[in-house]
This record gives structure tokens, C-alpha cells and sequence, in this order.
């Protein structure tokens, strides 16, 4: 949302918003397969939308594109993705094809905010929001992690 109402992407990693994207859209094919509930699938459905209209604004809108600072934003994002394929199809609870891509989503959604830490570190400039966006992102991860946790056990 603060990107559509100010029209700015500054300190965001352009590179962190690809990578969420594809976490989103290797994660959630099921959707075309199989049906749990109708928010179940809206959720899906907001998570994708949301994930690749970011990119869209960041790479695509003229006002927004004009406050993306791409001599910062310099990780080698597309290296982190071929690793964790292979950690997929490594490490997987079954051989299928959406297993071992939801297993890359879990893989790959671990390292997609190493892009946005180091702009952040570049740029040393962290606004109020993008401040809380890293913490609200940390603590996703420790609630996701619990919640594996608990139902493991």
C-alpha cells in the first residue's frame, strides 16, 4: 500500500520482492489442483496478487520506478534460487512435482530478505516503515516456525 498511495519504492529491494513472488507462486500452485476452503484460496489468490503487483509497480510504474535506487540494490539474487532447487529435490516428503516446489517456496522464502538486509545496510537509511517491515517479517518466521513445531509434535 505505501507504494501505490506515495508513489515510491524507496528502500525496498526490488530483487526481495522477485524472490517473494516466486516463493508465492511456486508455493500456492495448488490452487488449480485441489480446494480446501474459499478463504484458503482467497488468501492464495491475495498473496500472489499483492506478491506480483509490487514487482509490477517497482519495474513498470513511471513515478514509482523513478524512486527504485537499483545502484544499491546489487545482490545476485538469481544465484540464491538454483541452490535451493536443488535442496528441493533433494530433500522433499515426496517426489511430486508440487511437493518439491512448495518444498523450493520454504527453501528459497528463507533467504529472500537477504537482498532487502543488504540495501538496507548499503543505503543505511531505514525508515519507520521499512523498519517494521523487517520485524514484522522476522517475526512471520518465528510464528511459521512454531506452527511447524506444533504440528510435528
Amino acid at each position: 500500500l505505501k507504494i501505490h498511495t506515495i508513489k515510491s519504492c524507496a528502500g525496498v529491494s526490488l530483487k526481495t520482492q522477485e524472490l517473494y513472488a516466486i516463493v508465492f507462486a511456486t508455493r500456492y500452485l495448488d490452487i488449480f489442483t485441489s480446494f480446501v476452503s474459499v478463504y484458503n484460496t482467497f488468501m492464495k489468490l491475495v498473496f500472489l496478487g499483492s506478491s506480483f503487483s509490487i514487482v509490477w509497480y517497482m519495474r513498470s510504474h513511471k513515478a514509482v520506478h523513478r524512486t527504485y535506487d537499483r545502484e544499491q540494490d546489487t545482490f545476485r539474487h538469481w544465484f540464491l534460487v538454483l541452490p535451493c532447487l536443488l535442496l528441493a529435490l533433494l530433500i522433499h516428503e515426496k517426489f511430486t512435482f508440487l511437493e518439491v516446489l512448495w518444498t523450493f517456496s520454504l527453501f528459497l522464502e528463507a533467504v529472500a530478505i537477504l537482498p532487502q538486509l543488504v540495501l538496507l545496510q548499503r543505503t543505511r537509511n531505514i525508515d519507520n516503515l521499512t523498519g517494521q517491515y523487517i520485524f514484522l517479517l522476522g517475526g512471520y518466521r518465528g510464528l511459521y516456525i512454531l506452527n511447524w513445531i506444533y504440528r510435528y509434535f
